[in-house]
């Protein structure tokens, strides 16, 4: 009884220290993260970073040559078309005369008074001249009319009648000429001398000034040349534009341009704003360019330009060369059976993922659509409500068993 006690003990001792070794060397399910196939929109897009730009600037520059008086506009400050003022433009001043240059024009302009004034009486005599001429005349034809004079002495007084009426022009001429003169040495003392007072000579209102206005109702965005200055004809002087007619400046690799068609749908993200801004593709550029990447390598890019399609009050905060998170549409699809891209691995040149069966992994081939970085268009190989994993490990196989990581 005892010999039989000793071979039972012996025994199932044996057979719990075998039960503990098969435990402890049982393989323990592998921890995955997992996805459940779902449907839903599917969007291609090409994703680069772009800039907004007003559709339409105008750079105002002066037409003529002269001196700029100082533009008090700064940027943001509002303009209205053919209204405001945006900057003047007055008669560039000639030399300036030292003390016996102003002496010897002021004399000039004396002297031409004095002409003037010397002509005067001159005038007034050939004007009397004249108009006794004239009465003479008339007397003499009526004389005539009643045979009281000969054809002869009549001829002689409409003689002196003509006479006096040159003579009368001639003096006109001269009083004109006189005050030609005088003006010309008024002239060349005009602007001419040192100010007393700088404030004067900023006045817009005296006359002979060219005032600058505004093209378009809008905004100055920058202003080049603010304090007065001496110009040239077609100097810059500000930049105008409206900050509520913006269009976005994407430049792309050109082997993505060639996918992208005008009217394309764009999603313009991390803008500053609450929610994403919708645009549509106007132009892709024909030209493309040569850009040095970060990593200093030189690629083909090419600028697609997209007009907002949200009017100006959903982005009132938005400027000119503001940067923006672009996402330009290529292909999409809706409702579709999605798988995330992280699932997807190639197996003997095909696209695989691992799908969860009965808490054990299963290598399942699937046919993929259309995909981007984050999602992919399943055509078969799984449903809606299947669970794959992802990102999986060299530790899963086919058939091995799998847990959820968080638990679910």
């Amino acid at each position: 009884m005892t010999n039989w006690l000793s071979k039972l003990f012996f025994l199932v001792v044996g057979l719990a220290v075998v039960g503990g070794l098969a435990f402890a060397f049982m393989p323990e399910p592998v921890d995955v993260d997992m996805a459940t196939i779902g449907r839903g929109s599917l969007l291609v897009t090409v994703d680069e970073d772009g800039k907004t730009r007003i559709r339409e600037k105008y750079v105002v520059s002066t037409p003529l040559s002269g001196r700029l008086l100082r533009i008090d506009l700064d940027p943001g400050d509002s303009v209205t078309a053919d209204q405001t003022v945006l900057a003047v433009v007055e008669p560039r001043d000639p030399e300036l005369l030292d003390a016996r240059a102003i002496a010897q024009a002021e004399a000039r302009e004396q002297a031409a008074a004095a002409s003037l004034k010397r002509v005067e009486p001159v005038l007034e005599q050939a004007r009397l001249r004249q108009a006794q001429a004239e009465r003479d005349l008339e007397r003499y034809r009526k004389l005539l009319d009643s045979k009281g004079v000969t054809r002869e002495e009549f001829e002689k007084i409409e003689t002196s009648y003509r006479a006096a009426s040159e003579e009368l022009r001639a003096s006109r001429y001269s009083q004109e000429i006189a005050e030609f003169e005088l003006e010309q040495a008024k002239a060349a003392l005009l602007r001419t001398r040192p100010s007393d007072n700088p404030e004067a000579d900023d006045a817009s209102d005296n006359g002979w000034n060219f005032a600058i206005r505004s093209p378009i109702d809008g905004r100055v965005l920058r202003v080049f040349q603010e304090s007065a200055a001496v110009v040239t004809a077609g100097a810059s002087l500000l930049e105008l534009g409206d900050p509520t007619d913006l269009e976005v400046e994407i430049d792309v690799l050109s082997s993505d341009a060639v996918r992208i068609e005008p009217g394309a749908r764009v999603l313009l993200e991390h803008w500053g704003g609450e929610s994403p801004l919708e645009g549509r593709v106007r132009l892709v550029e024909p030209a493309g360019f040569t850009k040095i990447s970060t990593l200093g390598v030189e690629e083909q890019r090419v600028n697609v330009i997209v007009d907002l399609v949200d009017p100006p009050a959903a982005r009132q905060q938005l400027g000119d060369g503001f940067r923006v998170e672009a996402r330009i549409v290529t292909a999409s699809a809706g409702d579709a059976l999605i798988v995330p891209t992280s699932a997807l691995f190639r197996s003997a040149g095909e696209w695989v993922v691992f799908k969860i069966e009965e808490g054990r992994a299963r290598q399942t081939r699937v046919s993929v659509g259309k995909q981007n970085d984050l999602q992919a268009e399943v055509l078969e190989g799984l449903a809606e409500s299947d669970r794959v994993i992802l990102h999986p490990s060299d530790r899963v196989r086919d058939g091995s068993e799998v847990r959820s990581r968080t638990g679910g």
